[in-house]
C-alpha cells in the first residue's frame, strides 16, 4: 500500500451547518475534530507507507474513528454504522451528509474532493 499526503478533508458547508444545529452545544465526535484535528493529518504517517502500490486507506482518519470508537465503547461494525449515519462522525471524519462511505472508503472519497 502507498500513501501521498493529502490534508485532511475540510468540513463541507452543509455538513457543517446540520452538525452545529443538530448538536448546537457540540459533541464528543465535533470537539475532537475542531481541537485535535492536526493530530490525524495524513501527513503525519507517510513514513510508514511505500512509495508505490496501491492507495491506502487515511490512516489519519483510521485513527480518528479508533479514537471515536474507543470512547463511545463501539463494536467495529458499530463504528461503521456510525461512519455510514451519524451527522456527528461525518462532521469529525469531513464527509457530506449524504456520503454512505464506509471506513474503507473515507480516504477515496477525500482524495477525490
Amino acid at each position: 500500500m502507498s500513501m501521498r499526503s493529502l490534508p485532511a478533508p475540510a468540513v463541507p458547508e452543509s455538513t457543517a451547518r446540520v452538525a452545529r444545529a443538530a448538536f448546537s452545544r457540540g459533541c464528543l465526535a465535533m470537539r475532537i475534530r475542531d481541537e485535535f484535528g492536526p493530530v490525524f493529518e495524513s501527513e503525519q504517517f507517510v513514513a510508514a507507507f511505500a512509495h508505490r502500490g496501491g492507495p491506502s486507506v487515511s490512516p489519519g482518519m483510521l485513527a480518528l474513528v479508533s479514537v471515536m470508537q474507543y470512547a463511545e465503547r463501539l463494536t467495529d461494525r458499530q463504528a461503521a454504522d456510525a461512519v455510514r449515519g451519524r451527522i456527528d462522525w461525518k462532521y469529525a471524519l469531513g464527509l457530506q451528509l449524504a456520503d454512505l462511505a464506509s471506513i474503507s472508503q473515507c480516504s477515496a472519497s477525500s482524495a477525490t474532493g
